[in-house]
């Protein structure tokens, strides 16, 4: 079932699309970045209790099957898995996920995972304001960004387990945080509606490129997502939403597209790591959608790709080792996808 220029086309080959079901509804969702891990993944569980899950899942090239080669305990649902940007393998490996705090685990040799640090700031209170997301820098991956529910977002050194800087990012709660190229820029979204630009050098004062409303009715952006290929140009979306706004760092405050293919409210964003103009998205009408925006200006009317699943997707995730597969979760079920 490779994603198809008509929604609903049948599978091909079998080698387009591989599919995991876990024993539980995924929300979190990684591809390892290491080149002698092809196939690898981590998911993380959404049960509404403390008790939760992550698996880390490898492939079986010639049988096409996933197996679960290591399970672990978390505390609540992950808001987000990341493994290491270690692209060339030389790096212990390590995953990070976020929910009441930033944990580092490391995955050993012989497959147990171990965890290495866990990282809070708030060393006064007893009470821990809930991670909304994280992003782990490509450039120095000892640099971890995470946001909050209680507006701040905090940059962690997390080789010496100390936080470089915490700042009031958002007048309301962060939702989400992510690193241009580099290891200074990081941009951040909110409750609030706005998306803000910092720079490390100049914490001073934060640039707001966008306001999805004029306050006090600004509605709410839930995800953010930088083009690593051309990073003037970032995409958003509002929560409920059934459009992805498309922004470009030179021209604030105006999107520079809005894409408008989905029937039913956005969950997930990814822009391609190999390409400067193709991004896919993914949300309640059970689509993945893929756009090819090289004609901006110019409005974008349709994708390029579609992908029909069967439920709302959840999560979406473009591999940057191998950048042929997007993953999606929708219910408790992991797809692989060729594109």
């Amino acid at each position: 079932a490779r994603m198809a220029a008509t929604p609903g086309s049948e599978p091909a080959k079998k080698k387009e699309i591989y599919t995991y079901e876990a024993p539980w509804e995924i929300y979190g969702m990684s591809w390892s970045m290491r080149p002698d891990h092809r196939f690898r993944l981590a998911i993380g569980s959404f049960i509404e209790e403390y008790s939760n899950k992550v698996q880390i899942l490898q492939l079986n090239e010639s049988t096409g099957q996933f197996t679960d080669t290591a399970t672990f305990d978390h505390p609540y649902p992950t808001t987000k898995v990341m493994w290491i940007p270690d692209k060339v393998g030389d790096r212990t490996d390590l995953l990070a996920t976020t929910g009441d705090y930033l944990r580092l685990w490391e995955v050993q040799p012989n497959g147990q995972v171990v965890m290495r640090k866990l990282l809070n700031n708030n060393k006064n209170s007893e009470f821990c304001a809930p991670l909304t997301a994280f992003d782990w820098n490509e450039t120095d991956p000892s640099i971890v960004g995470t946001s909050s529910i209680d507006t701040t977002c905090t940059i962690w050194n997390v080789e010496t387990g100390q936080a470089k800087t915490q700042l009031i990012a958002h007048d309301k709660e962060v939702y989400d945080i992510a690193f241009a190229c580099g290891t200074e820029v990081f941009a951040s979204v909110g409750a609030d509606g706005s998306v803000r630009l910092f720079d490390l050098r100049s914490l001073e004062h934060s640039t707001i490129i966008y306001e999805s409303q004029p306050p006090p009715e600004a509605l709410p952006l839930l995800r953010l997502a930088w083009n690593k290929q051309d990073t003037n140009y970032l995409a958003t979306f509002v929560m409920d939403s059934p459009s992805v706004v498309i922004l470009d760092v030179r021209v604030p405050s105006v999107p520079v597209a809005e894409l408008l293919g989905h029937e039913n409210c956005i969950n997930a964003i990814s822009w391609a790591p190999h390409s400067h103009c193709h991004i896919c998205t993914a949300g309640d009408d059970a689509q993945a959608l893929i756009w090819d925006l090289q004609a901006l200006p110019r409005a974008v009317e349709d994708p390029i790709l579609a992908y029909k699943a069967g439920a709302e997707v959840n999560q979406l995730q473009w591999s940057s080792a191998q950048p042929d597969w997007v993953a999606i979760g929708f219910e408790n079920t992991m797809q692989v996808l060729r594109v």
